[in-house]
């Protein structure tokens, strides 16, 4: 049966968008039929970050119960689906996130796993998406604010009964200000799935509407998403030390 995960964060800016894609591209690379769906519905970024900021048929469309979700899926050159979401607010008035649920459920059909990227926040366009997902995975970064609102989404998640995956640290620069990854995880006392360096190919990809896990695989980046979209499906994943030596001068 297939899975739906939730990507969430407390605050917006910590890398949830990007942390999305480039677990779902990772997870198809690894063999899986993945669909990333972009459920931000009032700043949606998906298609933004991938080159599809305007489709024939969106979210809103399935919403609005104008077309069915499979209307609504797109191929990226990666290989990953995603379903992504109108740019036009005045479209957000037709749309009920009460159809949330059932439209991710007719995507089960179609796919192994469903990545959501949620809104961030705790606002009830938030609470919707972690309604419908099975588990979450909580996008922080290594400081006191934005793991102190990644608490409190925490919070309301365990109040749902909800799965909670673990939780993923980005944009590290192992620098003196920032929180140690074990304050993180004794604040928000669940494991961290992985950590992501600060990285110049993260920001290069999104310039070239691409995921650094497709664009850059070698990169520190891409390593970490891979390996963290390994251990979300319980798979052993190492990339070898010749590959991380070729990333690390620059090599794709």
């Amino acid at each position: 049966m297939s899975k739906i995960i939730a990507i969430v964060s407390g605050k917006g800016g910590v890398g949830k968008t990007t942390s999305a894609i480039n677990l779902g591209v990772a997870l198809n690379k690894f063999g899986k039929n993945v669909v990333v769906v972009d459920a931000n519905l009032t700043t949606p970024n998906i298609g933004l970050h991938l080159g599809a900021p305007i489709v024939p048929i969106s979210l809103y469309d399935v919403l609005a119960e104008r077309n069915n979700i499979s209307d609504a899926v797109y191929e990226h050159h990666s290989g990953t689906k995603i379903v992504p979401t109108s740019l036009s607010l005045g479209e957000l008035n037709e749309t009920s996130f009460e159809k949330l649920s059932s439209s991710l459920r007719q995507l089960r059909r179609l796919s192994d796993i469903i990545i959501c990227d949620g809104a961030a926040g705790l606002g009830y366009e938030a609470v919707s998406v972690l309604e419908a997902c099975d588990e979450i995975v909580v996008i922080t970064q290594p400081e006191l604010p934005a793991v102190a609102d990644a608490l409190k989404t925490i919070k309301i998640a365990e109040s749902m009964g909800k799965k909670i995956a673990g939780v993923v640290v980005t944009r590290v620069r192992n620098s003196s200000d920032e929180m140690s990854m074990k304050n993180v995880q004794s604040m928000l006392d669940y494991p961290i799935l992985g950590v992501i360096p600060e990285d110049s190919n993260v920001k290069y990809a999104l310039s070239e509407r691409d995921a650094v896990v497709n664009l850059f695989p070698r990169s520190r980046a891409s390593v970490s998403y891979k390996e963290i979209a390994a251990r979300l499906i319980g798979q052993e994943y190492k990339e070898s030390f010749f590959s991380r030596l070729l990333g690390f001068f620059g090599f794709r």
